[in-house]
């Protein structure tokens, strides 16, 4: 089997909806980031085989990762797939990536995460389209108007996008609230969390002052706004634990502790991360910054989806023997501070469905200095489809600067699973 390597990554700010990036939609996103990677590695497009991409929120662009591909230059008879696994969409794009160069289906592959919350549509009810369509088809006026007659106010009322996206239809529970749950169930404080939140954006803006995303992020001059966005909007350097305490609880108003303050922001955003094979990078004289040492998803009970990290790293240790004390950085995707505080729980004392039959687990305890060194989705934000190949990004761009071996980036994943890859530096 071919080896892949990653050559190369990028991505966009980070956005808070509705904001500088408002009227770019995801297919514009994800071509931004594309031609970027390639203009960095001085590439000709007819390099790339494949695109694939992670994409979530409903887009004006048919199998965007194709819209994208074209757009950007990669030539016509080259394909391009979009893929849909949740949270994890942009993992699931490079772990599709590797897995196609190691199969030796293609030897350069790029993979996007991406996702414009900005522009998930806000729909109609079924009642209302029926309306629509009878007044549509009707062959006369009067037809017409006994079509108009039957809406009712009721009908009027939109069924909001975003909200829809975010409730499991399974559990019935908003992704709100299964962080509420496990908040209950390993007795996380509001404080707990405030606290998490605030380290977020202290490490963050920490890593912006310090330059440590500057060749990680691009800088984006979008139309229709007022001038370039050159970082992550979402980092307050200002962010205090009064602030956060003064918030109200969103999703359990009488009862809950987890807040807008202590949640992930809603984003826009793209990542792009070039796999390779070896031997094609080497050839092209390309850098060969890391590879995945594995990868893993898993799946878990859709009420406590936040567990999903604890699950697919267990899985992912286990099946490359790697040891938690062998890693010098993790990631785990901040949805909720409740989410990840009790995944480290989990980390330190597994549940029992994550014991093998010789009742271990590969799992151990986190220094909370190797995890999410650089703030994480409460402060940068989380487009969901972006937000898995961004773990890959930022852990393999901190093992080279630290020149350290090993990362973990884990998340979990709406409707009860969790993504998890290993990612090694390769020491040229």
């Amino acid at each position: 089997m071919e080896s892949p390597v990653i050559v190369g990554g990028v991505r966009t700010p980070f956005v808070k909806a509705a904001g500088a990036f408002n009227y770019v939609p995801a297919q514009e996103l994800g071509r931004l980031v594309v031609r970027e990677l390639i203009e960095r590695l001085n590439l000709d497009p007819a390099t790339i085989d494949e695109v694939i991409t992670g994409n979530v929120a409903p887009s004006d662009a048919p199998n965007v990762s194709r819209v994208i591909a074209l757009r950007a230059g990669i030539p016509k008879d080259r394909v391009a797939h979009t893929v849909n696994r949740n949270c994890a969409s942009g993992l699931e794009a490079v772990t599709q990536a590797y897995d196609r160069i190691r199969s030796g289906q293609a030897q350069a592959v790029i993979a996007i995460g991406v996702d414009s919350m900005s522009n998930i549509p806000v729909l109609w009810t079924k009642s209302l389209t029926d309306d629509f369509l009878a007044f549509s088809s009707a062959k006369s006026a009067w037809h017409k108007l006994r079509a108009l007659a039957r809406i009712r106010p009721r009908d009027l009322a939109p069924v909001i996008g975003i909200k829809q996206g975010l409730t499991d239809p399974v559990s019935g529970l908003m992704m709100g609230d299964t962080a509420e749950k496990l908040a209950r169930q390993y007795g996380i404080s509001r404080e707990a969390q405030d606290l998490f939140a605030l380290r977020s954006h202290q490490r963050a803006t920490a890593a912006w002052s310090e330059g440590r995303f500057n060749d990680e992020v691009m800088t984006v001059y979008p139309e229709r706004s007022k001038g370039a966005v050159p970082r992550d909007v979402g980092p307050r350097e200002n962010q205090t634990l009064e602030a956060l305490g003064k918030l109200k609880p969103f999703f359990d108003r009488r009862w809950g502790t987890v807040t807008v303050g202590n949640s992930c922001q809603v984003t826009d955003g793209a990542v792009a991360l070039l796999l390779m094979t070896e031997e094609r990078a080497r050839a092209l004289g390309l850098p060969r910054l890391g590879r995945l040492r594995g990868y893993a998803y898993a799946g878990c009970d859709p009420s406590v989806m936040g567990l999903g990290p604890v699950y697919s790293s267990n899985r992912v240790l286990r099946a490359t023997g790697v040891r938690m004390s062998e890693l010098d950085l993790v990631e785990i995707n901040e949805a909720f501070a409740a989410q990840v505080l009790a995944c480290l729980r989990c980390f330190e004392s597994p549940p029992a469905d994550c014991l093998g039959t010789d009742g271990a687990s590969a799992l151990g305890p986190i220094d909370e200095n190797r995890l999410n060194v650089n703030g994480g989705a409460i402060a940068l934000g989380h487009p969901v489809g972006a937000s898995g190949a961004r773990l890959v990004l930022t852990v393999l761009n901190e093992l080279g600067r630290r020149k350290q071996t090993l990362g973990l980036a884990t998340m979990c994943v709406g409707g009860g699973q969790g993504g998890a890859a290993i990612i090694e530096r390769i020491a040229d």
